[in-house]
């Protein structure tokens, strides 16, 4: 009998996974496809307060997003860093006052202790407005940070496990029994069914939330979830620099225009509504245009379809608070808690990367009587895995192993402290020479790292480690690419009875 099940392996649902298995509770988090396969790897990768919700009276959001920033910073330096934003004041847009305004209320809502704040620049002198058309003079500098999205879900579920958790991928619910007192749990796992028990049940299944309630709950119940495509567009690098662009559109939305995998700029994002019907989530040719006009309005060289290297598409699930545009529907979590009818359940709408961890807790204090557990915070001061040094200590951490490993490349050992932190070491530890590391597959991607992963994070297939545990896919050509899906296929399907590989 677990304390807990979990349906949804996205960021809410491995968040609340940590939080509760750090508490003691026997946790069980159950995911149809791979961790971040769908919504949680598809946002533009921001861990921020949401400037543009500021306009739609979100404070409380924005309040809580802010604060949120240093300490997922604090917790994860490796894989979230600070990051400067010019925003242009462009004329018949928002104004200048009003953009200053907006920018102050950012800077105050919610404290900052390593983000600097805003500064106004001359655009025609500061090096940032170079790549800009000219009649953009003047703009605002101001600070935010940046998430490797996919990432953060996978060393996120890999320290719910450390701590106990039980995390199953391609592991699909396919039937819930709710009886009074627990949940049974039919769980098709390799076309073999198991029945698991659980006091609680979250169901954190993102733009499928509703299906998953109707597993359980056939009534004629309305939907509750307003499904949001956003799609980003990934081109060839448009200009230096570690700084990112936020550029306002004619239709009152903006987009970003962000540095990407060193080699690219990516830019997006998109709001359009989205059905089930339409199937897997893919960019369409308007969004692409869309996207391709909105910052060609902006840069002096246009933006064109045949600079897009790579495209990704994700659904929101947000909260349906029936407002007219999909721009405009609240971005906040709001929960559906229901424990009048049997064992306790509770549905997850809405949230951000950004505020997982609250969303997390505040599950956790929620379910607090049907859990037995207390509400205290004790993810606030919790590293991540890989995440124990100071956020401005990254480059040290470099140097200390090129001094341990001289025989690879900085590039290489640069690309493995961004993704693994302090445990680059780890990986690591056994390795005295290049033939240590195993096959190289191309991109600095070595064998050693695949079985780390396969390990460690959860990873069962090329496309795990190729688009999601990294986004190395960018920077391998096809025979590089198939080279990885050879390997796995050397390997058989995996499972818990065949991942040490060693």
């Amino acid at each position: 009998m677990y304390d807990l099940a979990i349906i949804g392996g996205g960021i809410n649902g491995v968040g609340i996974a940590r939080d509760a298995a750090g508490r003691g509770l026997k946790v069980l988090l159950v995911e149809r496809d791979d961790l971040a396969s769908h919504t949680s790897s598809a946002s533009t990768k921001l861990v921020h307060g949401g400037l543009r919700y500021l306009e739609h009276y979100e404070f409380n959001l924005v309040r809580k997003a802010l604060k949120e920033r240093e300490v997922l910073l604090r917790a994860a330096p490796h894989i979230i860093w600070p990051m400067r934003f010019v925003l242009p004041v462009d004329e018949g847009m928002r104004p200048a006052w009003l953009l200053r305004l907006g920018l102050f209320l950012y800077d105050h809502l919610g404290g900052r202790d390593i983000l600097p704040g805003t500064r106004s620049l001359d655009l025609l002198r500061d090096r940032r407005g170079d790549p800009l058309q000219k009649r953009l003079r003047k703009g605002f500098a101001y600070s935010d940070c940046w998430v490797e999205d996919a990432r953060l879900v996978s060393l996120t579920a890999r320290d719910a496990a450390d701590r106990g958790a039980e995390i199953r991928t391609r592991a699909e619910c396919v039937a819930l029994d709710r009886g009074t007192d627990h949940w049974n749990l039919q769980i098709r796992e390799q076309g073999v069914t198991t029945t698991e028990q659980a006091k609680v049940l979250v169901n954190a299944a993102g733009p499928w939330v509703d299906p998953v309630t109707a597993l359980y709950d056939r009534s004629n119940h309305a939907a509750k979830l307003r499904l949001v495509k956003g799609s980003h567009i990934v081109v060839k690098r448009k200009y230096q620099g570690d700084h990112s662009y936020i550029f306002q559109n004619s239709d009152g939305r903006i987009i970003f225009a962000i540095p990407y995998e060193d080699d690219y700029t990516l830019i997006g994002t998109t709001d359009q509504p989205w059905t089930y019907a339409e199937g897997e989530a893919k960019i369409s040719d308007d969004e692409i245009d869309y996207l391709c006009a909105a910052a060609s309005e902006y840069f002096l060289k246009p933006v064109t379809r045949e600079d897009i290297q790579w495209t990704y598409s994700g659904v929101r699930p947000l909260f349906d608070d029936h407002s007219r545009s999909a721009a405009t529907v609240t971005r906040d979590f709001v929960f559906d808690y229901d424990n009048d009818n049997g064992a306790p359940v509770l549905s997850i709408f809405g949230g951000k990367i950004t505020t997982y961890r609250v969303l997390a807790l505040q599950a956790i204090r929620t379910l607090s009587d049907a859990l037995d557990v207390d509400g205290d915070d004790w993810t606030k001061e919790a590293h991540l895995p890989g995440g124990d040094f100071r956020p401005d200590g990254f480059d040290s951490l470099v140097d200390q192993y090129e001094d341990r490993w001289p025989f690879i490349d900085r590039s290489i050992l640069h690309r493995l402290a961004r993704a693994y932190g302090t445990d680059t070491a780890n990986i690591l530890a056994d390795v005295t020479s290049l033939t240590d590391l195993g096959q190289s597959f191309g991109a600095g991607l070595y064998e050693i790292e695949i079985r780390w992963l396969i390990d460690r994070e959860f990873a069962c297939t090329a496309e795990d480690i190729l688009w999601r545990r990294s986004k190395l896919g960018l920077h391998m050509n096809e025979g590089e690419q198939r080279a990885v899906e050879q390997w796995f296929e050397r390997q058989g399907p995996l499972s818990k009875a065949n991942l040490d590989l060693s």
